[in-house]
């Protein structure tokens, strides 16, 4: 059973280093790619999805913005299960401030270098990291984020519109998440006091939750 991995905005696998899963599990992480000149999410996800070997069984576990990528991909490649954690189902439970930003188009406004410095400023509050190891490695993260992926990313998001949840999709989010709260929102599994950055901080707990959830379908 391969599982395709999909990380955060801006993020890679170094989020999902402390997930743990059954060894059946062939965990492959999916590199970003550059996005092309005004690409939607929908379109992004398609030209991404090349990557997975449709001939075998597999799952796709998103994190974030990957859990946007996910459910896109999974509206078209059909995949036995998708996991999509600490993200958004449906493009109107983001919170309605990301909402009125996308339809006022106010990224196009803001320089790149300035989203990431404006990111690093706010960083540990609303990722929720709280050891020195985990602002370390969310640091990093953000140090090597490319500025334009970035902007790109944070631009489809707000312009992003999708009403479908694709069959056996599964949503795992955070009580105390600050990125991607909603009321509307009703997901499968609620880990408490889990944070944005929970894939991480609680790994275990979705660890054993991702390995029951393939064990359901293979």
């Amino acid at each position: 059973m391969n599982a395709y991995f999909i990380s955060g905005l801006g993020a890679d696998k170094r989020i999902f280093s402390k997930i743990k899963l059954d060894q059946s599990i062939k965990v492959i992480h999916i590199n970003w790619i550059p996005p092309l000149k005004n690409e939607s999410l929908s379109s992004y996800a398609k030209r991404l999805s090349e990557i997975i070997d449709v001939d075998k069984p597999y799952v796709l576990v998103g994190v974030s913005f990957g859990g946007m990528i996910a459910v896109e991909i999974s509206k078209i490649l059909k995949p036995l299960l998708t996991i999509a954690i600490s993200s958004t189902i449906l493009s109107y439970e983001l919170p309605v401030l990301y909402r009125f930003a996308g339809t006022l188009r106010l990224i196009k406004l803001i320089p790149s270098g300035l989203i990431k410095l404006s990111n690093r400023f706010s960083q540990n509050f609303f990722f929720g990291t709280k050891s020195i190891e985990e602002k370390t490695l969310l640091s990093k993260i953000i140090t090597d984020t490319d500025p334009k992926f970035l902007k790109w990313a944070i631009g489809s998001i707000l312009g992003w519109r999708n009403t479908i949840t694709p069959d056996r999709l599964y949503h795992i989010h955070g009580t105390n998440d600050k990125i991607l709260y909603s009321k509307t929102a009703k997901p499968d599994f609620l880990i408490q006091n889990g944070t944005h950055f929970m894939v991480y901080q609680n790994a275990k707990e979705i660890s054993e939750l991702i390995d029951k959830l393939v064990s359901r379908y293979f």
